[in-house]
């Protein structure tokens, strides 16, 4: 048969340097094409990158989309600029991915969890790599952060930490269980209400002292209470022993409220940083999600998007300033899916703080294999 005939459809072509420019761009576009079954060629791969091209983090994301869908990747190599994903169809099982660095295993659920919700029965995925690293979000993020706002669209997952990885190192190792469904249903979060709860935890593993722990939440308290002074908060100071590979430090406190809202702040330690001042960054960080009075936080926001574009039906999230890694989501999913967004400005009479609505028309995905 003739491959230019009319019955090979010509691949999405995805623009890899707009917008944000980074890894992000790749991941939706890979979860996306899986999940429509609709090749996708992506060019200039994080072109707005200080070392552009495909890092080892994004090459194993990569492969374990394509192994999701029996697809063909061309182009996936380090450093590539160019890569094609043509899926094939989406299969439960068991998989395995480990970037071999301390690159982010809750990136690497980012793009495999959208597409294993399509399959016909549940899946098992091994993530390896660094479980609290650098410009992702922490394990804990999102165990205590995205699952619980993703089972409003009817998500269920399983996430077990084997094993903490940290920062050059890596080593870290989850386990994670994916259950199908039939359709993403849409979700309504306009209404934050009072934050009624703050908790967190503060580790230390490998040979830092457990000193650190305790500073560290010390000083998010004392931040937090300077603006917030009716609320208990506890910042648990925890010594990680035996469940991490390699000597690493950071943060997460995370505030609830009343209409089931969840934000969060974190900070990971580094050479030569003072515990304080990292307790500090997290507790700032959470402080500046909840001031501007919308239902998700900076790093939510963009997270979201394609379970917006895939879901039936009309969703609508409350946020702050919108961020440029949304922006980008919203231009992919816009151009792989039938998705359609609007994003309205918010004046509130009673504070000074402007809030978006990010309205999704969703594409309405169905599961045919189940």
């Amino acid at each position: 048969m003739d491959p230019d005939s009319e019955s090979v459809p010509a691949a999405q072509e995805v623009d890899g340097s707009v917008m944000e420019g980074g890894g992000q761009i790749l991941r939706v576009a890979a979860a996306l094409s899986c999940i429509t079954g609709a090749a996708v060629n992506i060019s200039k791969v994080r072109a707005g990158r200080s070392s552009p091209g495909l890092r080892p983090q994004h090459l194993s994301g990569l492969q374990l989309v394509s192994d999701l869908c029996g697809g063909v990747l061309q182009g996936a190599n380090i450093g590539s600029t160019d890569v094609r994903l043509t899926p094939g169809k989406i299969r439960s099982g068991s998989y395995t991915a480990d970037t071999q660095t301390a690159g982010s295993v809750c990136l690497l659920l980012q793009v495999a969890l959208p597409c294993a919700l399509f399959t016909d029965a549940s899946s098992q995925f091994c993530l390896k790599g660094g479980t609290n690293a650098e410009m992702a979000p922490q394990i804990d993020y999102t165990l205590k952060v995205f699952k619980p706002v993703l089972e409003k669209f009817g998500v269920h997952f399983d996430c077990d930490i084997r094993m903490r990885g940290y920062y050059p190192k890596g080593g870290g190792e989850v386990s994670v269980t994916v259950n199908p469904l039939k359709q993403l249903q849409p979700v309504t979060m306009i209404e934050r209400g009072n934050i009624t709860k703050i908790h967190g935890r503060a580790h230390v593993a490998g040979v830092l002292p457990y000193k650190l722990a305790k500073d560290m939440s010390a000083a998010a308290v004392r931040t937090i209470r300077k603006e917030i002074k009716d609320l208990y908060i506890n910042i648990q100071a925890l010594q990680e022993k035996d469940k991490a590979c390699g000597s690493g430090n950071g943060i997460i406190i995370i505030a609830e409220s009343s209409t089931g809202c969840l934000f969060a702040g974190s900070a990971l330690g580094k050479k030569g940083v003072y515990a304080d001042k990292v307790g500090i960054e997290a507790a700032e960080m959470l402080l500046r999600n909840i001031r501007h009075n919308g239902c998700v936080d900076e790093f939510l926001q963009d997270q979201l998007i394609i379970f917006m574009a895939a879901a039936k039906g009309t969703s609508r999230i409350r946020t702050g300033a919108v961020t440029l890694h949304t922006q980008t989501a919203i231009h992919v999913a816009e151009q792989l899916t039938e998705a359609k967004f609007t994003i309205t400005k918010c004046e509130d009479e009673l504070s000074s703080s402007v809030t978006f609505i990010i309205e999704c028309q969703g594409s309405g995905v169905d599961n045919l294999n189940l």
